[in-house]
């Protein structure tokens, strides 16, 4: 079957589904690498947003390499990826550091003691590996404590008062990670921290990293000043910048499919029940929270929608719920919900709580042959393996 746009084809997909969208991520790859090639910055993949290996063949073209925090995530790389990977992790563990030491071209430390430990190892690997340690700014733009790595008493990252005022000859670079989806004027604001607290270290390393939080894929994103910014850090400290943004690369891509499967009404609010959970398959919008965007609805009332509903999850968690949202109509039993954006973070942050049903994973790309691929099906075995 050919389909002459998306939303044809989401109509056409068994839900619970989430639908990648190859020609929208298409996007966002060319973007990132205009980035790339203006600035002279290397921009890494980082898994911990997107690791849809099955889609990496998208990708591979112009991104090969990985930031990895996990020997899965080390694993997963080489294998279907291709490059050394760049690492970091809050605590590297000794069973597991060769893993590492074989695939990577770049480990961070988050701490000296993690380098004094590791270094030996790292030195005597049978390829060149370049040590870095993340230091912690003490500063960033981010509200949520969850989300933000420089929250007081965080556990990641080196404040300045705890660095030597010489690092040591092996470390070669520098980490910070400051920033949460943020904008070109958050990353202004980081420089200038950054190069207030740590100017005596700047001078000393090859390169630095600045994390991921770098959401140039949004719409009304500054890009020439994110290139501007990343253009005079590089000269004005001689040095190779890096980034390693998670959400840009699939920031948009595509939706979670889902069917209203109840309405239930208590109090006069009406709760859609449907058939996926956000405890279990859209975790952030409890965590952070925040609530997603659905196509055809409002979050405000409005003459023109004056049906309200919350959405509520199929778990047994009472929270499992996000609301509220204005239709133009009333809703209806196996009506159609599309949940806008839930491929970052979204797909790698699922878990099979309850044992609910686990939405599939497609692509659609309309250059294929075949237009729309299941990536991954999930069955009980898939529970059932987790379990024991």
């Amino acid at each position: 079957m050919r389909f002459n746009d998306e939303s044809s084809a989401l109509d056409a997909v068994e839900s619970p589904a989430y639908v990648l969208n190859a020609s929208l991520m298409r996007k966002n790859l060319e973007l990132i690498d205009t980035v790339r090639r203006a600035s002279g910055a290397k921009i890494l993949v980082a898994f911990k947003a997107f690791s849809l290996w099955s889609a990496f063949d998208i990708m591979r073209p112009l991104f090969s390499e990985a930031t990895v925090s996990s020997p899965n995530e080390v694993i997963l790389a080489k294998k279907h990826l291709g490059g050394r990977s760049h690492a970091f992790s809050p605590a590297y563990t000794d069973k597991d550091f060769d893993i590492y030491l074989q695939n990577c071209s770049h480990i961070t430390f988050n701490s000296l003691s993690q380098y004094e430990h590791f270094r030996t190892r790292v030195l005597t690997a049978d390829h060149k590996i370049s040590m870095g340690i993340r230091i912690n700014p003490m500063f960033s733009p981010v509200d949520t404590d969850l989300y933000n790595p420089c929250c007081p008493g965080s556990r990641l990252g080196v404040t300045a008062d705890l660095l030597p005022r010489t690092l040591p000859d092996e470390i070669e670079g520098i980490h910070f990670h400051a920033l949460c989806e943020s904008s070109a004027d958050d990353l202004e604001n980081l420089i200038s921290v950054v190069e207030s607290r740590y100017e005596n270290w700047l001078g000393q390393v090859k390169w630095v990293n600045m994390g991921g939080g770098h959401l140039m894929t949004k719409k009304g994103y500054d890009i020439n000043k994110l290139v501007s910014l990343l253009q005079n850090f590089a000269k004005k400290w001689g040095l190779q910048v890096i980034l390693e943004p998670g959400s840009a690369f699939a920031w948009q891509t595509g939706p979670l499919v889902a069917d209203i499967v109840d309405i239930v009404n208590n109090a006069n609010i009406k709760t859609a029940i449907l058939n996926v959970s956000f405890a279990a398959h859209m975790p952030d919008c409890l965590e952070m929270p925040y609530q997603p965007a659905i196509r055809g609805a409002m979050t405000e009332e409005s003459p023109e929608h004056s049906h309200c509903y919350r959405m509520g999850g199929n778990s047994c968690l009472s929270g499992d719920f996000v609301g509220s949202y204005w239709f133009n109509h009333e809703l209806q039993i196996g009506e159609r919900i599309i949940l806008e954006d839930m491929i970052h973070y979204t797909t790698v942050k699922t878990t099979m709580f309850n044992g609910l049903s686990h939405p599939d994973i497609i692509l659609f790309d309309q250059q294929a042959e075949e237009q729309l691929k299941v990536l991954r099906h999930f069955s009980y075995e898939d529970y059932e393996s987790r379990m024991g």
